[in-house]
């Protein structure tokens, strides 16, 4: 005889196997993210980290990780290689008006000379990735990736509208940090951000880490689930298989390619990023104000800049609405909870991981196991919202 087990009582379970704390008055968060856990089919393996003005608030953690383990976390590494390139604006290094080529001469090949880096980074460039794509191995090589991409066409005419970059802005941008500075995006943001502020969020995971990395696991769809998958091939909108370098190469596996030894090595800057809830969460707090000892990142003018949107309708790759900001998405958009120039990224698997200069939250959020339907994971509406709750009602 098989036994129904209530809904309470699946809560309470869950509720069982969240680890962690809150600080007083985010009861209310814990009880949303063991609700959470209590309803998925499959362990998500997920942390949820927040930090208001600078103090953690929320460090939570289920099922087959611990509050320090790492994982990859996608496409929010593009968080950490745009702070690098607020950094270097607010220097004075960048200008964000100048065009690309300025930098980067071999850029203006096939028209795209008068592309901006304002233009670029806000996703209007066209060059989501190469005619003929790249293996794994090259993919994994920011150098490699933006030697290609100087030459290649852009897919539609730079700055006539927006279109996700997904596996080519960091190459992109990274080239442009690389020529002004001489230097790589990684090697900037683990000297000026990771390792001053104590960061558990790397740009290249040092071998010393290597035991504390929990491999992103493949999502396991419910057969409804598939249905939908199946009757949305990522090949029925003509771009998005360029810009997920699955045109030249269908077997292509984004998961498999986060764990590689090439990809954890060199973290590209799209993608390659390696971390945990309280390290993503963090690198938004020391962006906003003081964190561990240390100053804000960012200057109050310069966080208003980039947060603010300058792309936003169609999104010429996805087929469907989005927004960003300068390197950053608008989540504002997204998350209407949220303060309107919120700004942060999320993650293919799930993760995402913003600050809100308003309130003073950074929040972070990783899972394990890919989410469905992929990109950020759903329950991040309802648990960014009780964290914000929480926060505002301090």
């Amino acid at each position: 005889m098989s036994t129904i087990i209530s809904t309470a009582t699946q809560t309470e379970a869950a509720a069982a196997t969240v680890q962690g704390t809150v600080a007083e008055g985010y009861e209310g968060v814990r009880e949303e993210f063991a609700a959470f856990v209590a309803g998925e089919e499959h362990d998500p393996a997920a942390q949820l980290a927040a930090y208001k003005n600078g103090r953690l608030v929320v460090d939570l953690w289920s099922g087959d990780v611990a509050g320090d383990s790492l994982t990859g976390v996608f496409s929010t590494t593009k968080g950490a290689a745009h702070l690098v390139v607020a950094l270097l604006v607010q220097d004075g290094v960048l200008d964000l008006d100048r065009e690309v080529a300025h930098y980067w001469p071999e850029f203006a090949a096939e028209g795209k000379g008068a592309v901006t880096l304002r233009q670029l980074i806000s996703h209007r460039s066209g060059v989501i990735g190469a005619d003929d794509g790249f293996t794994p191995e090259e993919l994994a090589d920011d150098r490699v990736v933006a030697e290609r991409l100087a030459g290649q066409r852009p897919f539609w005419q730079p700055g006539a509208g927006h279109g996700y970059h997904a596996l080519s802005i960091g190459a992109l941008t990274g080239e442009v940090v690389r020529r002004a500075t001489g230097r790589s995006i990684q090697e900037i943001f683990e000297e000026r951000v990771r390792a001053p502020y104590g960061l558990d969020f790397f740009l290249g995971l040092p071998e010393a880490e290597r035991s504390r990395y929990r491999d992103v696991l493949p999502m396991l769809p419910t057969p409804e689930q598939q249905a939908v998958l199946s009757a949305n091939p990522i090949g029925r909108y003509n771009r998005l298989p360029i810009a997920f370098n699955t045109s030249a190469d269908p077997s292509f596996d984004l998961v498999a390619f986060a764990n590689s030894p090439a990809s954890l090595a060199k973290s590209p800057a799209s993608v390659g990023g390696s971390g945990n809830a309280r390290g993503i969460a963090g690198m938004y707090a020391a962006a906003l104000g003081e964190f561990n000892g240390q100053g804000p990142l960012l200057k109050p003018d310069t966080v208003a800049e980039f947060a603010r949107i300058h792309s936003t309708g169609p999104d010429l790759v996805l087929g469907n609405p989005t927004s960003f900001a300068l390197g950053f998405e608008a989540l504002g958009v997204t998350y209407p909870s949220l303060g309107a120039d919120t700004f942060g990224h999320s993650g293919a698997a799930g993760s995402l991981a913003f600050g809100d200069p308003r309130s003073g939250l950074a929040y972070g959020y990783t899972r394990r196991r890919f989410a469905f339907p992929g990109g950020a994971a759903p329950e991040n509406v309802r648990l960014s919202r009780a964290v914000y709750d929480a926060a505002i009602a301090e």
